[in-house]
């Protein structure tokens, strides 16, 4: 089982994040937000909304009630690793 043991704000809709099993990475969550019509994910879209969150339990969860899996924060972060290993081929 993945969690999330630290997030950290990285700038516009970035979050720095580290896993329990070590991998970090920084996620841009813009897509995830801007894509979604549901209200809970049109609140996070105000920046300082965006920057109030915190971890809690095993994932990173908002004010306003807003909270994704980890599982899909892994995949975003390793998905964005994969893809600069690829680049810098």
């Amino acid at each position: 089982m993945i969690w999330v043991e630290s997030a950290h704000h990285a700038g516009e809709y970035r979050l720095r994040l580290r896993f329990n099993d070590g991998t970090e990475g920084v996620v841009d969550l813009r897509d995830v937000l801007f894509a979604d019509p549901r209200s809970v994910f049109q609140q996070a879209r105000d920046p300082e909304a965006f920057r109030r969150f915190r971890v809690d339990m095993d994932t990173v969860v908002w004010d306003h009630g807003l909270d994704l899996a980890p599982e899909f924060l892994y995949d975003l972060v390793t998905a964005a690793a994969e893809a600069r290993v690829v680049a810098e081929r």
